[in-house]
């Protein structure tokens, strides 16, 4: 089958969570068959930050992101597939991309919207029933998402969608390994992620609030947006981290800590990208409490957890290289065997083949 999938970007992860997810998915997808053709806007200096070249498992398609005739002419060509996918934020041409792939629904051909941030996307269309895209949700064969659970399920269920099937995130071990460590990364805690509005108080409790009751250890931040953020002297700052960067970064902290944005905490069942990037590497793992967790490590041993930064402040002050060792094995075996995206990719073609209980995970 040829898959047309619309997205933010496949090739530049700045600026763009979701592009770690993208490729494992899709690469992932080609190696059972598929052919992909990704097609992303020149939005937001992506194009002058690629961290990759076109890749071999997809074809990239990158339109103008100033004016519609671009987006146009890659609607017709996207046409032609069997199967068209709207995923959310692209970032540009939003509304107009959702209203026109939901159009073009047929026997022959047939439409999915993937929801890279489903509980924005729900709050939003919940906080205005007159929201475009409520009446759009029903006109999709299948709306996946990135995470969520049940809560999202249920949610997109009573707003009409035929089926909702959270693909998670998971590993692309050709990417994402365990590495040397590195001196310019070397951190007793670790954090990466953009300055995003829904996420900086939970940044401030989990992990600048304990640097600052820690002067003594060395802490790094990674991530854009960061450079007028107060933080105390013992608070190093990295810009944007390029992806071929992580495995370093994750490998040479005694912890990477993940702090989940306010809204995919509430929801629940959503495991960042980062988390299985820092499996991946062998990395001891401290997150924040979210519900469904036990779902994908297990707590304690796998994953460690905190559910404020007082709690944060004891795992680190009991941890130990010897420990951190062993949590991050149990962590790099447990998403070697079960959190791989050839298992996601497994996941999304039963349901692509009508067999939603396989694809439920």
């Amino acid at each position: 089958m040829n898959i047309a999938f619309f997205g933010s970007s496949l090739v530049s992860s700045y600026w763009n969570g979701a592009a770690t997810y993208y490729r494992g998915i899709i690469r992932a997808l080609n190696a059972r068959g598929y052919k992909i053709t990704f097609y992303e806007p020149d939005a937001y200096d992506r194009q002058k930050h690629r961290d990759i070249e076109d890749p071999a498992w997809a074809r990239v398609v990158v339109y103008p992101a100033n004016s519609s005739g671009g987006v146009y002419r890659a609607l017709d060509e996207a046409s032609s597939a069997g199967l068209i996918i709207k995923a959310s934020g692209v970032g540009v041409f939003d509304g107009f991309l959702e209203r026109e792939i939901a159009g073009l629904r047929s026997p022959s051909r047939r439409v999915a919207f993937w929801d890279v941030d489903a509980p924005a996307t729900l709050e939003r269309v919940h906080a205005n029933p007159a929201d475009p895209f409520a009446a759009l949700i029903p006109k999709y064969d299948w709306v996946f998402t990135y995470g969520g659970g049940a809560p999202v399920v249920n949610a997109y269920k009573a707003l009409g969608a035929r089926e909702c099937i959270p693909i998670y995130n998971g590993l692309d071990s050709a990417t994402h390994y365990p590495v040397k460590p590195v001196a310019r990364y070397q951190s007793d805690l670790s954090f990466l992620g953009n300055r995003l509005p829904d996420r900086e108080a939970r940044v401030d409790e989990f992990f600048l609030g304990p640097a600052a009751a820690r002067p003594a250890r060395r802490f790094l931040l990674g991530g854009a947006g960061w450079a007028d953020k107060p933080r105390t002297e013992n608070v190093l700052w990295k810009d944007h981290v390029p992806t071929g960067d992580h495995n370093a970064f994750n490998c040479s902290a005694l912890a990477v800590l993940n702090v989940s944005r306010e809204s995919m905490a509430r929801f629940g069942y959503s495991p960042a990208t980062r988390v299985f990037e820092a499996a991946g590497a062998g990395a001891c793992i401290l997150t924040d409490y979210w519900e469904g967790i036990e779902q994908f490590f297990e707590p304690g041993s796998e994953i460690l957890v905190a559910r404020n930064g007082d709690e944060v402040l004891g795992v680190m002050d009991s941890l130990n290289d010897r420990r951190a060792a062993v949590i991050g094995r149990a962590a790099y075996r447990r998403a070697t065997s079960e959190h791989t995206y050839a298992g996601r990719a497994a996941q999304v073609e039963a349901a692509l083949q009508g067999n939603v209980r396989r694809a439920a995970f």
